[in-house]
């Protein structure tokens, strides 16, 4: 039988490797978690909600400023395969880092199968950009802005670091202070072959275009790659293998697994200021 992707010869086997939900044993527990969270942020953090960054009604940002002007930014780019979920969703990501004096930034972006990667990664850059010019009006400084995501934020992110700054949006070339990547996905192709497919509706091009790991730049951010030391071996092989595509062009890049984590627990860390994930935003943003 021919392969599919790499040794994968069944679509069984490629989805086993990428959907973590079939290991859990209660598949609502990761949303009531980051909902409960996320309530809890809104409720005991100051925000600005569903500010537009571009001009469709999806491409909103939600703001939670630091207490003092000035302040280091993380913008965050959230999960869900490209296809669910929401910035309200990921209200919880600011839990740890707003003691810590950052700004958190969470993005929200139009989902698959109503637009296509293509159009998600124009409106996560988008919201970076817009996020670099207007974040001194929130108490933030653009020249300390890190940016991050999970799963298919951490695909996002990659897409982001790839961007042509200078010439599509006029910024400097390289004006991300760091980037952290947890749990993504940087050779997309093996999803063309799971049960995603009839969601994000991949073709040669989309994969082609959307795979960063074959389209690594050098660039002058410090990245973080890591997911959950429970995840499958596919989650690591990614993350390793976009390291490696970062290191070989002369870029700065450590790698990790994060301990006691699954695909979904992977950025609980977020929530807690004493985290690796807060404690390493925190270092490289000079706080």
């Amino acid at each position: 039988m021919p392969s599919l992707y790499r040794d994968f010869e069944t679509q069984a086997q490629i989805d086993a490797q990428y959907n973590p939900a079939l290991k859990l044993p209660d598949i609502t527990a990761p949303g009531r978690h980051y909902a409960q969270q996320s309530a809890l942020a809104r409720a005991q953090l100051r925000g600005v909600l569903d500010v537009p960054y571009g001009p469709t009604l999806a491409e909103t940002l939600d703001i939670f400023p630091a207490d003092l002007p000035g302040a280091p930014v993380f913008v965050f780019l959230h999960g869900g395969y490209w296809r669910a979920l929401s910035s309200k969703d990921f209200s919880c990501i600011a839990l740890g880092l707003q003691p810590l004096g950052i700004i958190t930034v969470v993005v929200n972006y139009a989902l698959c199968p109503w637009v296509t990667i293509d159009e998600i990664t124009r409106q996560v850059r988008a919201a970076v950009a817009w996020t670099h010019r207007n974040i001194a009006q929130f108490g933030g400084n653009p020249a300390r802005v890190a940016l991050g995501g999970h799963s298919a934020g951490g695909h996002l992110t990659a897409m982001c670091l790839q961007t042509r700054w200078h010439d599509d949006y006029g910024l400097p070339q390289d004006p991300l202070a760091a980037a952290v990547l947890v749990s993504g996905i940087y050779d997309i192709a093996p999803l063309r072959y799971s049960y995603l497919q009839p969601m994000i509706q991949l073709d040669e091009g989309i994969i082609r275009r959307n795979s960063p790991l074959f389209s690594v730049r050098p660039c002058a951010t410090p990245i973080w790659v890591n997911w959950g030391d429970e995840e499958s071996a596919e989650f690591a092989r990614q993350a390793s293998s976009f390291h490696q595509a970062w290191l070989a062009v002369g870029n700065r890049s450590e790698l990790s697994a994060l301990p006691q984590a699954d695909h979904y627990r992977a950025i609980h860390g977020f929530e807690h200021a004493d985290s690796p994930l807060c404690q390493w935003l925190a270092h490289q943003l000079a706080v």
